[in-house]
């Protein structure tokens, strides 16, 4: 079984262990998916992604959990360029990625009113503590990485997560 395997079934095996999950779980890029910022690279280059964003990722989709990118990048057509080598664009409902002087919350405002999803029934990764901070206050449970999205955060995040949404008594409905 290589990495990529090992990692999804951990992935499955964390998220399996929670019975309130999210409906859709957003991530932030620079520094979250991937370890660069992508203004500082050319679309030619080869991009890569943290070792285990790809097996959470598919996970995620497994399990039937949306994902969705907001990201605030000066290089959108970068970003999107790269989701498309990775061969992840596909994977996200919504891609939030635009230059933005605010917060991520404008960010959330429009995957709310893409997808219909309410902020308490949202997960969201960033590298940033500022944007966690934003995002936290619209009810949307926040998780801080600091290298990355890895199976630790992932645990981390279904954890508060379900905390939160058991507290107020709600669970996921398909």
């Amino acid at each position: 079984m290589g990495d990529l395997e090992k990692v999804k079934n951990e992935a499955l095996e964390i998220i399996g262990q929670f019975e309130n999950l999210p409906r859709l779980v957003v991530f932030d890029l620079d520094y979250t998916l991937w370890p660069f910022y992508c203004e500082c690279c050319y679309e030619d280059e080869i991009p890569y992604l943290y070792p285990h964003a790809k097996g959470i990722l598919g996970a995620l989709k497994e399990k039937g959990i949306h994902v969705a990118v907001a990201s605030r990048s000066p290089a959108p057509d970068i970003a999107k360029t790269f989701l498309h080598k990775l061969g992840i664009h596909s994977m996200f409902v919504p891609m939030e990625i635009f230059s933005s002087w605010s917060h991520k919350t404008d960010h959330f405002r429009r995957i709310h009113r893409k997808t219909g999803v309410p902020f308490s029934s949202m997960l969201f990764f960033d590298d940033e503590n500022r944007n966690i901070e934003a995002v936290s206050t619209m009810g949307v449970t926040s998780i801080l990485v600091d290298n990355g999205i890895n199976l630790d955060a992932l645990r981390q995040g279904f954890s508060e997560f379900s905390q939160k949404s058991g507290s107020l008594n709600t669970s996921r409905s398909d």
